[in-house]
């Protein structure tokens, strides 16, 4: 089966994970993707399992001596806040200029000039009503492609190969529950970046937090040295959060504060916002900042007017990865040789791998060949899944020569 094959059955499975469940998995139906890759890795001839926490884990035994044992991990999941249900894939055969959608919105040249660089390529995209969900079943069919050549093919030596696909990485927790020894890889790659090309080993610091206020009510003419609202806290919070220092005002290494959520009203309010930075020492502070602007709310209006809640989300896996560098530099040459430009530039985001590489299992981040990610203009060409899938034989090629 083709890769292209394989992503579009598997977009068609709705597993987008929900961080509000507090399970593990998020959502049961992560399972329905994870079984059907159990079936097929089984078909092939590999022994698979799906465990309670819809982790899929298989391996290749090795077939020549005294070689590292490589990993392979993809997710199963998508983005919880964009439709991952009833996905309609369309396939285009791009000529250049907008390509325009099912329901009348458009992939715009102007706004994505990537798209001069797919002109004669076929490209795969949403009817507009979904996101694809190349992140990540782009990856997932991608190493389920490689598998499939790999056992085609003995004459191609390899220390032990493992596979794993995990539930739950767009909220987060995609690698908490890994079974990184039982996995028992020495390293291992994610294929979880987007443009042909990338190769990913810098990421962000990432923490979340949680602010919550408490306010008093009381009838607005009689409310003078009594009412405490809460609509008016948050908006003097998010008046002190840096102007400069947002998503949309970043680029690069700079850190940001992004506020994801705010509901206020006199008697309660939440907001919710996430950190990032590359530098640990400026995420360090970013988080003390944070800190400091709810005890000038305490300050002002009581203790119990506002708290706050921090919690680490993952680390900048170039910390452990720049231990295991080989990892860099054979992907640069598996790039080579696949014709693939290398595209190395820190990641303004993270993946299973941040948390992997710091649970002993170093882990750099290679690309699937999507764009759009988290988007209904979500699209992917057809020709870098190919060319993902001949960089992961090439490194099961470098390990094992």
């Amino acid at each position: 089966m083709s890769v292209k094959e394989r992503f579009l059955k598997y977009v068609q499975i709705d597993t987008q994970s929900n961080p509000e469940t507090g399970t593990h998995p998020s959502t049961e139906k992560q399972f329905e993707l994870a079984n059907l890759i159990k079936k097929e890795l089984e078909t092939l001839g590999i022994c698979a399992r799906v465990d309670e926490n819809c982790y899929v884990y298989a391996s290749i035994p090795a077939n020549t001596e005294n070689k590292p044992a490589l990993g392979f991990i993809a997710h199963l999941d998508t983005e919880p806040v964009c439709s991952g249900k009833n996905v309609r894939p369309t396939c285009v055969s791009y000529s250049g200029g907008d390509i325009p959608l099912k329901n009348g919105k458009i992939i715009s040249a102007a706004e994505f000039p990537v798209l001069n660089d797919y002109i004669g390529q076929e490209l795969i995209v949403t009817d507009g009503t979904t996101l694809l969900g190349a992140d990540d079943k782009a990856g997932v069919a991608e190493i389920m492609t490689a598998v499939e050549y790999i056992l085609a093919h003995p004459e191609l030596k390899h220390g032990k190969i493992g596979i794993a696909f995990t539930p739950d990485e767009e909220i987060g927790e995609g690698a908490s529950l890994f079974d990184v020894t039982g996995f028992g890889c020495d390293s291992a790659y994610t294929i979880d970046g987007e443009q042909l090309g990338e190769l990913g080993y810098e990421t962000f610091n990432a923490a979340e937090a949680t602010l919550t206020l408490t306010g008093k009510n009381i009838h607005p003419g009689a409310a003078k040295g009594k009412m405490i609202n809460c609509a008016v806290l948050a908006g003097e919070f998010l008046a002190a959060l840096p102007e400069g220092e947002r998503p949309s005002t970043t680029e690069g290494k700079e850190g940001f504060y992004h506020v994801e959520s705010v509901n206020a009203e006199v008697e309660t309010g939440e907001i919710k916002l996430i950190i990032r930075d590359h530098s640990m020492e400026k995420f360090l502070e970013r988080k003390a900042y944070i800190e400091t602007l709810t005890k000038k709310l305490q300050t002002k209006y009581g203790e119990a007017a506002a708290k706050v809640t921090i919690r680490d989300q993952y680390y900048n896996c170039l910390e452990k990865i720049k231990e295991h560098f080989h990892l860099i530099e054979n992907a640069r040459v598996a790039y080579a040789q696949a014709g693939v430009p290398v595209l190395e530039a820190p990641v303004r985001g993270g993946t299973d791998g941040c948390t992997l590489s710091f649970m002993g299992l170093p882990c750099p981040n290679i690309f699937t060949g999507g764009h759009n990610a988290h988007s209904v203009l979500e699209f992917i060409p057809v020709p870098s899944m190919e060319k993902a899938v001949e960089v992961i034989i090439n490194l099961v090629r470098l390990y094992g020569s």
